[in-house]
């Protein structure tokens, strides 16, 4: 019977005085964070959370975090991670939803926590804790569980097929849904994860962003199955990230592309100073070729690429692969299969463009409380991505866009993509998102919304004319271009080019 939950304990019995995890200060061995696990768990059977029940986390990045992630399912609850960037509304649309009886939160979202739970009974306020001291009718979390004993948690029977976690999508593409992962999905992370990333006891490994997103585990579960050392950033710095990898030797880290773009143009950026990096993991969405070409220039051997879904179908372009093949995001590993999908639901031959399906071991349980969903997703035990790409006469995969981001424009196919990849060539240009906008002759024409780098002078104008003058072909000409500050992003870093497409025709600029 395969027994998640005693990783933690089998570090601490055979590795007790290894370092387990550094946050900030704090450094724990694994004795110590078995011990706040153990504790962590009994408080939640003291509070009544039994198996199969759902415990909610809001919670920025912080070491209570990764001990509740632990203690959960040790006791055959459900842990259901949500962001703290969520409005009233929407967090308590998600409690409702996932059925939570527990909430883990901090003071600074009291007042969001005193709206989002205002209508939800099963919530009572003995089960709503704070990791940081007591406020109004909440308990802390800290002072309930110094006062819980030493020792381990009442035993409870843990299968392979029980469910550890609902995680919910960000919402990028749609109002967010919540993916079941059994201990079977999460024990697969843990294992082919720790062969392809090439982890070790000995590795350490850096996370800058914040864990409530599902991109996270793909380091997370790896590290802690091998009893490595893990390294959290409370959040995402680049000048901070630099000196953290040169201080704790840093061996692995993964980032979303915007934070590797980040790492790049950071003033105390030098290769010295990361030189003990074994893997710098780019995922989330597309890392433009100009910074993997950047990247494998100046850090050679390290960068891998993971194109996945929380769903359960990854690829991943291997370091030894990421210059030979640097335009693709990889093939899927051992145990996994991939077809590309025409629209009549054939399967495309090499080079032409379809629907990236794929299965594996790490395929989702389903859309909590959504079957319908779910049956949309996956067929005959094949997930459908949303996704487009074609692959190489080897079984690459590259990667051209989502369905939804598919720009029609008098009849063609504009892929945002192709643009983005243009644009970001311009010394200017750091980031880029180009997405669709109405348009009264062509039904919709491309506009591209762009982030310059520090002191570039760069005018809308010129960048409109440089961009539409390297572009493959006139279709793929821009509209408009918008510089902005930043652009919207969701709590894993993930650009929301649904919300600037709006902001864009609130603006009447469209047509």
């Amino acid at each position: 019977m395969l027994q998640l939950a005693t990783v933690i304990g089998h570090h601490a019995q055979f590795r007790p005085e290894q370092v387990a995890v550094v946050f900030e200060q704090e450094r724990l061995t694994w004795r110590d964070f078995a011990a706040r696990v153990n504790r962590c768990a009994c408080l939640l059977q003291s509070l009544g959370v039994r198996k199969g029940d759902r415990v909610a986390t809001v919670l920025a990045n912080c070491r209570e975090l990764l001990e509740i992630y632990w203690a959960v399912p040790s006791i055959g609850a459900v842990l259901v991670p949500l962001s703290p960037l969520l409005m009233a509304s929407g967090l308590a649309s998600l409690l409702r939803d996932s059925g939570a009886v527990c909430l883990i939160s901090q003071r600074s979202l009291a007042p969001l926590l005193e709206q989002a739970c205002a209508d939800l009974p099963g919530l009572r306020s003995k089960h709503i804790l704070m990791v940081d001291g007591v406020t109004g009718d909440y308990p802390a979390y800290a002072a309930l569980l110094s006062s819980c004993p030493e020792g381990r948690p009442n035993p409870v029977t843990v299968r392979q097929d029980d469910l550890f976690n609902i995680m919910y999508t960000s919402g990028t593409t749609g109002l967010p849904k919540g993916i079941m992962h059994s201990h079977f999905v999460r024990a697969m992370y843990c294992t082919l994860f720790a062969t392809t990333w090439r982890m070790r006891p000995e590795s350490v490994v850096l996370h800058t962003g914040a864990i409530v997103f599902n991109g996270a585990f793909v380091t997370l579960m790896p590290c802690f199955h091998l009893g490595a050392r893990y390294v959290l950033q409370r959040q995402f710095d680049a000048v901070q990230a630099i000196e953290i990898i040169a201080r704790e030797q840093v061996t692995h880290t993964m980032m979303v592309p915007a934070q590797i773009i980040a790492l790049l143009d950071a003033p105390n950026f030098s290769p010295e100073k990361l030189a003990s990096l074994e893997m710098i993991l780019s995922l989330g969405a597309p890392l433009y070729q100009e910074h993997k070409d950047q990247l494998n220039r100046l850090l050679p051997d390290r960068f891998y690429e993971l194109y996945g879904l929380t769903e359960g179908f990854w690829t991943i372009l291997d370091k030894t692969r990421s210059t030979r093949k640097s335009g693709s995001v990889g093939a899927p590993p051992c145990f996994f299969q991939m077809r590309i999908v025409r629209e009549d639901g054939s399967d495309a031959p090499a080079g032409e463009v379809g629907e990236i399906v794929g299965r594996g071991p790490s395929l989702m349980l389903g859309y909590y409380g959504r079957p319908d969903l779910t049956e949309q997703t996956i067929r005959d035990g094949w997930l459908f991505t949303g996704d487009l790409g074609y692959v190489d006469g080897e079984g690459y995969l590259y990667l051209v866009d989502r369905k939804k981001d598919m720009i029609d424009s008098g009849g063609v196919k504009v892929y945002p993509r192709d643009i983005e990849e243009v644009a970001a060539r311009h010394p200017a240009v750091r980031e880029v998102a180009v997405f669709g906008v109405a348009h009264e002759k062509w039904g919709e024409t491309p506009v591209a919304a762009l982030l310059l780098h520090a002191n570039a002078t760069a005018s809308e104008d010129e960048l409109l004319n440089w961009i539409n003058q390297r572009v493959g072909a006139r279709y793929q000409r821009l509209h408009a271009v918008r510089i902005m500050d930043d652009f919207p992003r969701n709590a894993a870093g993930k650009t929301l080019k649904r919300e600037m497409r709006d902001a864009y025709r609130a603006t009447g600029d469209g047509g």
